[in-house]
């Protein structure tokens, strides 16, 4: 199971082949960048049973006009039950880095992201969140403000503080491709995660490097990843992989 991919932003062929391997890949959780997105991640997953979207705007972008919000809510609101999660969602850490984001806009972002919580919590779903390094603790102020404890930070990044409130919390992380080059923050989060919170991801189409740099990033990535969680925790790859399996599950019910 991919927890976290960019499904919408594949080509048809790519996806038709995607599908292909239904019997290998048991689902995909397509998160969603906008209101265009969204629409076509729901389209996917009336064509393909193993496609389950996630609906949300994703902050690494301008924030959207107040119509443009508006429609996006409104169209959410309709098509909620069609949806396993509120995602992608989260505060704009590159773009702030960049200096693309002024202190009052980014006060605006953590807004937008606060009404997603709550329309989160108001329809009992779980919530996807692209919140890493300094934006992280002010997720985790977000969430504990509203008693949101079905939380998923994919490609997590952050300080030990943070992560020791994230596990206190209940909240769950995914790890990427990444985790099979050695990347160190992978490293030490798997190594500090219980492994019942756990889950992988592609983040696709995102490109990685070393072993599969050159490659379009595909759900078949994953089981690199899941072997290297399996050799982080000194565990044996089966009873890895099922338990990932089952988190995920569990999690996007």
């Amino acid at each position: 199971m991919d927890s976290h991919i960019h499904l919408d932003q594949y080509s048809d062929e790519e996806i038709l082949s995607i599908a292909k391997m239904e019997y290998s890949i048991e689902a995909l959780i397509s998160v969603s960048m906008n209101l265009e997105s969204c629409k076509r991640n729901l389209d996917l997953s009336e064509r393909f049973s193993m496609v389950k979207p996630a609906f949300g705007f994703h902050p690494e972008q301008p924030l959207p006009p107040d119509r443009e919000l508006e429609e996006l809510i409104s169209w959410m609101e309709i098509n909620k039950d069609k949806m396993v999660a509120v995602g992608e969602v989260g505060l704009p850490f590159f773009m702030r880095a960049e200096n693309k984001v002024s202190k009052s806009d980014y006060g605006r972002y953590v807004e937008l992201l606060e009404l997603f919580v709550k329309l989160a919590k108001k329809w009992s779903k779980p919530i996807a969140l692209h919140a890493i390094y300094s934006d992280a603790p002010i997720v985790c102020n977000l969430l504990e403000k509203h008693s949101i404890t079905n939380a998923h930070f994919h490609w997590f990044k952050g300080d030990q503080k943070t992560t020791e409130r994230m596990i206190a919390n209940g909240y769950l992380v995914s790890v990427t491709p990444e985790v099979a080059l050695d990347d160190v923050d992978n490293v030490n989060l798997v190594r500090a995660y219980p492994i019942s919170k756990i889950m992988v991801e592609t983040d696709g189409p995102w490109p990685f490097e070393g072993q599969f740099s050159g490659k379009r990033t595909h759900p078949s990535m994953m089981k690199e990843s899941l072997r290297k969680i399996a050799e982080i925790k000194n565990m044996d790859f089966r009873s890895v992989m099922e338990l990932i399996r089952n988190n995920t599950k569990e999690f996007y019910r």
